[in-house]
């Protein structure tokens, strides 16, 4: 079942210790087949080079395991969570890299400081409230897919045009159309973290980059009227 998914699953996980988003087996990806309505997730706790395609665990939006002999990842209910409300998403990854973890274990969003981070994403990156109490007790990983999607209401926030988060006292999730295009936006997350890590070190007074910069920045790469790169 879902053959080319599993592959295309296993090789987006692969890819998350070559990029340095990892530490032994500190993260996740997964993909949607829409169609169906199940997705392909990562079986927990298997070190990345030991990971084949049957190892794969295929999920439904219920949280039965519907294939698999390995059990799901740990964050499969946040996954399943994020699918259900983000309709536009296809593939989604959680890591700690190191840096995208520090701003979460600062509890701060990420100003866009420059035009690297407003090419992918459309102002600051949201780092989310801490958990209550009940909200780990009853259900962590289900709530912690409940509250980026509510806070991403609340703030009308796109998902695709901030493909990405950070949950406080915990790590960054990132997303995209399939799941290479996640680990692509995950990447990306963790260089923006450590440039305006560097950036506040350099000049504790930064400012923001200017918001006609930022959107010329974002919109000539996102939207009807973009034309970077080729047709």
């Amino acid at each position: 079942m879902l053959e080319a998914l599993k592959e295309a699953v296993c090789e987006a996980n692969k890819k998350l210790p070559g990029y340095g988003l990892v530490t032994f087996t500190w993260g996740n990806v997964s993909q949607i087949d829409r169609e169906s309505g199940l997705f392909v997730i990562k079986p927990s706790g298997v070190e990345y080079d030991r990971l084949k395609p049957e190892d794969m665990v295929v999920m439904d939006l219920d949280g039965n395991q519907v294939e698999g002999k390995l059990r799901p990842s740990s964050d499969t209910l946040t996954h399943i969570e994020l699918y259900k409300a983000f309709e536009s998403v296809g593939g989604i990854v959680h890591t700690h890299s190191s840096y995208a973890a520090s701003w979460a274990q600062a509890g701060r969003d990420i100003p866009c400081y420059g035009t690297t981070h407003a090419d992918y994403f459309y102002g600051e990156i949201p780092c989310l409230r801490g958990l209550t109490k009940e909200e780990i007790e009853s259900a962590y990983e289900k709530n912690t897919g409940l509250l980026i999607v509510k806070e991403f209401e609340r703030m009308g926030k796109d998902p695709l045009a901030v493909p990405a988060v950070l949950c406080k006292n915990h790590g960054p999730f990132a997303w995209g159309k399939d799941a290479m295009e996640a680990v692509h936006n995950a990447v990306v997350l963790e260089e923006v973290a450590k440039m305006a890590y560097r950036s506040e070190i350099i000049n504790p007074r930064i400012a923001p980059a200017p918001g006609p910069l930022q959107d010329k920045h974002y919109f000539r790469k996102h939207g009807k009227d973009a034309y970077y790169g080729q047709n």
